[in-house]
């Protein structure tokens, strides 16, 4: 009762976590999807499912574009690699052609402001650098599907503004947008369109200003 997942007892000392169940949508070029439900609902697991980070046991995922993840900025970072090993793993990590390497590099150098601590490893940051250096790579790629698990907002409040503005030229240059959030005030601002979960399952699917005031109480 205190979350909105369901379990499943199976055989004696075992049971199931079924995260996502009978779930059927599709989506469409220039929309923003906002994801909803209470802790345990399926959200991030539906977002692994379309970052291809977890396979479905039954049924499919059907996509057309490439797809990029926010979920986990700092996946990737080797604490004991320079900031630039760590900008050339994670670069390699999302697909980005070497290339295209040294333009990054410079690009991230100019962003982040990090000047000479790039040839330090990055176990030397603070986690504000830590963040400033995770966040510019994350959002170096310009997929045509874009996943992110709540808005991300880095830094002091100098950086925050240049973070926000990059986030924005991310979410803008995306042909689909999928965002789980307990935020209404960005999803009546982001989103074009509501998935909400209960369970596992979709509880509803449509307008902002129709679910919206459900879930969270007008």
């Amino acid at each position: 009762m205190a979350t909105a997942g369901r379990l499943d007892p199976q055989e004696k000392h075992q049971v199931n976590v079924n995260a996502l169940s009978d779930l059927s949508f599709s989506a469409i070029e220039g929309e923003r999807i906002g994801i909803i439900g209470g802790n345990g609902a399926g959200k991030t697991t539906l977002l692994r499912l379309l970052g291809g980070v977890y396979f479905p046991t039954s049924g499919n995922v059907s996509i057309v574009g490439t797809v990029g993840s926010l979920i986990d900025i700092s996946l990737g970072i080797n604490p004991e690699a320079n900031g630039w090993e760590n900008i050339a793993i994670r670069a390699r990590l999302l697909g980005i052609p070497k290339s295209e390497l040294k333009k990054l590099s410079e690009e991230i150098l100019g962003f982040t402001q990090l000047g000479d601590f790039l040839d330090l490893p990055v176990r030397t940051y603070s986690s504000g650098m830590n963040m400033r250096l995770a966040f510019a790579v994350a959002t170096a790629i310009r997929p045509d599907i874009l996943i992110m698990d709540e808005w991300l907002s880095v830094g002091d409040e100098e950086f925050q503004q240049k973070a926000e503005k990059r986030l924005i030229e991310l979410v803008n240059s995306s042909k689909i947008l999928f965002i789980a959030s307990h935020n209404r005030h960005l999803l009546e601002k982001v989103c074009t369109r509501i998935l909400w979960l209960e369970g596992g399952r979709l509880k509803a699917d449509g307008e902002p200003k129709g679910i919206l005031p459900a879930y969270f109480g007008s």
